[in-house]
């Protein structure tokens, strides 16, 4: 039977280790699963590009299908790569939450003064449109009662999230109600960016240069308000750009 669409053959191809070229031709022919192997990696790379395109734009919500047109691929090659839709918006939420922690210890890094690390950190995921893709679990925040037990309020993960106690203050939401992206993989991942932004936050708090009432989920909160998402890229830069600028005016402690 012929194909036309040559990604669907080519991701099937893959899917099965090259057993379709193989009964195609009655034999393993390397020769023609090579190319195919080629072709499928490109199908890949558009699916988790259309993917990372679609759920900034509409959210984790948008259905698979949304994704398959945007990569140009019928979705059935996007299911061969990814069996659920939860299995490919953990990729792109782990590959996301890893891309932050890196600028975020480039900041760290790079920038001794404690407002200029934190700033820099806050510019440059919103400049990459991260807030567009930050993690359910990492965003999902509750406020505590003023009368709930402290032992609820998750304070071992993330110590930094304390702020004055029965204030209403902010918390993560515990991994198991996040949905399916509470893997150990993914739980590490989020830990490990929420402590690096912990010491931007303690650091800039500590130097009198941060209000005192900022918590982590503040400053993950301003990276994901700060990243509208509009049709024209140097309408969204420059709304982008001028949210941060106020927001960031609201973050800094004042001289009383």
């Amino acid at each position: 039977m012929h194909i036309q669409d040559s990604h669907w053959t080519s991701a099937s191809a893959v899917a099965s280790g090259g057993a379709v070229g193989a009964a195609a031709n009655g034999r393993g022919d390397s020769s023609r699963t090579t190319p195919l192997r080629v072709d499928a990696q490109r199908n890949l790379e558009h699916v988790l590009r259309a993917a990372r395109e679609v759920f900034g734009e509409l959210g984790y919500g948008a259905p698979m299908e949304d994704v398959a047109r945007r990569a140009r691929v019928g979705v059935g090659t996007v299911y061969r790569r990814f069996p659920s839709k939860d299995v490919l918006v953990r990729r792109i939420a782990e590959e996301e939450t890893s891309r932050l922690t890196d600028q975020a210890r480039s900041a760290l890094g790079q920038e001794d003064e404690p407002w200029s690390a934190l700033s820099r950190f806050l510019r440059t995921s919103v400049a990459s449109g991260a807030g567009r893709l930050l993690p359910p679990q990492v965003l999902r925040v509750g406020v505590a009662d003023e009368g709930e037990d402290a032992a609820l309020l998750d304070e071992a993960r993330v110590p930094q999230q304390r702020t004055q106690p029965g204030a209403g203050e902010l918390r993560l939401v515990p991994e198991e109600s996040a949905g399916s992206l509470g893997s150990a993989e993914y739980d590490a991942g989020a830990t490990a960016l929420l402590e690096v932004v912990g010491q931007l936050v303690d650091r800039a708090r500590a130097a009198g240069q941060l209000r005192a009432d900022v918590s982590v989920s503040d400053v993950l909160l301003v990276i994901a308000t700060a990243a509208p998402s509009l049709p024209d890229a140097a309408q969204q830069a420059a709304a982008s750009a001028r949210l941060l600028d106020i927001l960031l005016e609201g973050l800094r402690s004042r001289p009383l």
